[in-house]
């Protein structure tokens, strides 16, 4: 190819984020471009932001594993903010026995018993006798990880554009990169939509200095800590493509998690409900597929902190013809 090549990325959530990042790093002349009026306006803005590889492996395939080992090093390389303080599971009493199921489903963890888990939360002293912690896992707040991107894109001579009065015509570039999740769905096969669910509380009343997930054998729930006493509190995804609002179950179920690892967050303000549909494919896995000059990032799943920087880096392989 001669020259710089230009290249169009549809899509401003982490899945065009990295891609953009990680193609201007290597040479290319990015525009990023987003008709929703500002970066990350989809299911990343939603996202808890934890890069835990070990603990993903309980349900997904071990190709997740594999290929997110490095997300943690590639996110504080690339934005502030960073935690790297592990991640924590615990269960209710009535469910220590899904501990035993997660821990054998999982490795690169340590058994804890309580003393341990008041060294590292004290805020949990004495309130739960058994955990599994993952030393090396991290997380990031994508609310401020997704806008250090786009900066970063700018600084190294990349377009930003979240206008959606103006389009780039795609005639204009080398490459189309597209990253737009279940807006493409007619174009790639099998695609579907899986609902997420979060609530963002603040609780003065609580300190916890990393994700911690509490098991349950229906409904896993995990709770990630943020700036300013915000918490986020998110179950698994939902099989199904209702887009709507949050039940009342739901809700109960998200708060009630939150109140069992500590009290404490019975006093926590609501500050925020969510739901959305985040693009999949049958296996779960994200895939980028080249279609003559255009390549599609998608089916980021659950996954989309943990492995973007991978499917960028297969992407930029692609268009830079490694």
């Amino acid at each position: 190819m001669k020259g710089k090549p230009h290249i169009l990325v549809k899509g401003a959530g982490v899945a065009g984020l990295t891609a953009a990042v990680t193609l201007a790093e290597r040479g290319g002349v990015v525009t990023l471009y987003d008709c929703a009026g500002r970066v990350g306006a989809g299911a990343s803005w939603m996202a808890g932001g934890m890069l835990a590889p070990w603990c993903e492996a309980e349900s997904a395939p071990a190709e997740v594993t594999a290929q997110s080992v490095d997300s943690v090093d590639w996110w504080a390389s690339h934005v502030p903010g960073v935690v790297r303080e592990g991640s924590l599971v615990l269960a209710p009493a009535r469910d220590v026995g899904e501990l035993a199921r997660f821990g054998r489903r999982t490795s690169h963890f340590e058994t804890v018993g309580e003393a341990d888990i008041a060294r590292l939360e004290p805020d949990l002293a004495g309130r739960f006798q058994k955990g599994l912690f993952f030393a090396d896992e991290g997380h990031v707040d994508p609310r401020k990880a997704l806008p250090a991107l786009a900066r970063s894109l700018e600084q190294m001579g990349g377009q930003v554009i979240v206008d959606p009065t103006h389009t780039p015509d795609e005639d204009g570039f080398d490459w189309v990169v597209d990253c737009t999740g279940l807006h493409v769905r007619d174009q790639l096969e099998h695609l579907r939509g899986v609902r997420g669910e979060m609530l963002l509380l603040r609780c003065p009343d609580v300190i916890l200095h990393r994700p911690v997930r509490m098991l349950h054998p229906r409904i896993p729930v995990y709770i990630v800590p943020r700036d300013n006493h915000v918490f986020m509190v998110g179950a698994t995804m939902v099989e199904s493509e209702n887009a709507g609002g949050m039940t009342v179950r739901s809700m109960m179920e998200l708060l009630n998690s939150a109140w069992t690892l500590h009290p404490g967050f019975a006093e926590a303000e609501i500050l925020e409900m969510g739901t959305g549909l985040r693009p999949s494919y049958p296996d779960n896995m994200p895939r980028v597929v080249r279609k003559g000059r255009h390549v599609y990032v998608n089916g980021m799943y659950r996954h989309g902190f943990l492995l973007s920087p991978a499917r960028a880096r297969e992407a930029a392989d692609l268009v830079f013809g490694l």
